[in-house]
């Protein structure tokens, strides 16, 4: 195989691939060998079919077969020996080619731009921690007592009132008539939280035990029984009991209700889960702050192949006149998110940061448990889906790149309070609104795509397909 470069200035180079008689043929023997064992032709014994019989037969498919594997193996040899790195599908121009004759083709290709990477040491950026104070700790578990009442029996001459448990049995009716599900027994209210329907707890403040009360309320409109959906029905309700709420003692018992060896336990626990509260928020913070700096770097030319392509991304949904418009602004976004994603990608390759399995099944697991109750429906998702489980793939390589970044960068390390905590994530909300909404009038981008706009993506960013077309035959 003989390789010419040409086009050596720039990022769109033509590679002229010859590949001589005798490799060809070599390729074709090989494939014909194989293939011989398994056809079966009649007058044949297996195995035995002439050369020139399978070449009569088969020859334009054997052909096309090799022609593509030749293609494949040479212009990927090419590409790694002159260390080309392509930015997109290459294009295939076959100049001179057939049986029993040599190869000749031009690949043109662009390449992806080489990228200094030495100035992400350099790149400043705050990280945080929360300092919570004991008061913040305190008040969580008080909150969590307040929501956990524990309901204690009173005398039978009390009346019942706003947050007391009440236990009833109930039968309803509507226009005087029974229907399917209209009683029930042991039914608990706590009255105050309608809820029940609408307006029904508050009919029953001052009952007492073994009161009967008459109740009125309107069916919802999704009930089952849908020509009652929306009428008045009338509840005979049968007091059982009226339970006053206790206020819950912050002890050790209570902490091992919940899962913790004791108070002081308890306290670390909720501690650290109002920091991890933070954490996430406050990390991507930090994140934003080196995608910001990385967007600062230079890199000399941006490939146009993926320019355009960012573009038809950004601008999808919006009518052409819109798009016309917007382009100059959706150049100048795309241009950084390639750029971006293209450092990213180089950071990533230079310390041979990989996905494992084991990283994609725990970020699984983690998206399972965000969707309590509809773990089955997620599973059978990425299960169907591999684009999915590649997609979450990239998600846990980028962060794999932006940790290893934070380690090697400037950390201005900051320790906060929690109000300080809420105040810089508030402002930080504050001004990502503001921005999206300049952003939309300027571009007048549809709300899926104000959301690409604050993305990074490495895998929409940067595309190195190996596969390539051909676009004329000779």
């Amino acid at each position: 195989m003989k390789v010419t470069v040409e086009n050596k200035q720039g990022l769109n180079k033509d590679l002229k691939i010859f590949v001589d008689k005798k490799t060809m043929n070599s390729y074709m023997e090989e494939k014909y060998n194989e293939i011989k064992g398994t056809i079966n032709l009649k007058g044949f014994r297996p195995g035995k079919v002439p050369k020139e019989i399978l070449k009569r037969q088969f020859g334009k498919a054997v052909f096309n077969e090799v022609l593509d594997k030749v293609l494949k193996d040479t212009s990927t040899k090419a590409l790694e020996e002159n260390k080309i790195k392509p930015a997109g599908q290459p294009k295939f121009d076959l100049k001179t080619y057939g049986e029993d004759k040599e190869l000749e083709y031009i690949i043109s290709v662009t390449e992806l731009p080489k990228v200094d990477i030495n100035s992400i040491k350099d790149i400043k950026f705050d990280q945080y921690t929360v300092k919570i104070d004991h008061s913040e700790t305190d008040k969580r578990i008080k909150e969590i007592a307040k929501n956990q009442p524990n309901f204690k029996d009173v005398s039978a001459s009390t009346k019942a009132d706003e947050g007391d448990l009440v236990t009833l049995d109930y039968k309803a009716t509507v226009d005087n008539k029974s229907f399917k599900g209209n009683e029930a027994k042991n039914t608990q209210l706590t009255l105050g939280k309608d809820l029940f329907l609408k307006g029904f707890d508050k009919q029953l403040f001052g009952v007492k035990k073994d009161d009967e009360k008459v109740v009125d309320a309107i069916l919802p409109e999704n009930f089952p029984e849908k020509d009652l959906a929306n009428k008045k029905a009338k509840f005979i309700c049968k007091i059982i009991s009226v339970k006053k709420p206790q206020e819950v003692k912050i002890n050790d018992d209570f902490a091992k209700n919940l899962g913790a060896k004791d108070l002081a336990d308890l306290k670390k626990l909720i501690s650290n889960q109002i920091n991890d509260e933070f954490k996430n928020s406050l990390d991507r913070l930090s994140k934003n702050q080196i995608l910001k700096e990385i967007e600062k770097f230079k890199i000399d030319e941006i490939p146009e192949n993926l320019v355009e392509e960012e573009v038809k991304i950004l601008s999808q949904g919006m009518s052409d006149e819109d798009t016309k418009k917007s382009k100059s602004n959706f150049e100048e976004v795309a241009k950084k998110r390639i750029k971006v994603g293209l450092i990213l990608k180089e950071f990533g390759e230079q310390n041979n940061l990989k996905v494992t399995e084991q990283e994609l099944q725990t970020e699984i697991q983690k998206q399972l448990r965000m969707m309590p109750g509809q773990e089955k429906m997620v599973m059978d998702f990425y299960q169907k889906n591999p684009s999915a489980v590649e997609s979450l793939r990239g998600t846990v390589y980028e962060d794999k790149i932006l940790n290893l970044i934070k380690e090697k960068a400037k950390a201005n390390k900051k320790e906060v309070s929690k109000d300080q905590a809420e105040k810089i994530l508030k402002e930080s909300q504050n001004q990502a609104e503001k921005t999206k909404s300049e952003k939309k009038s300027l571009t007048k981008v549809p709300s899926k795509t104000e959301k690409a706009l604050n993305k990074t993506n490495i895998k929409k960013t940067i595309k190195t397909k190996s596969s390539a077309k051909r676009v004329s035959k000779k």
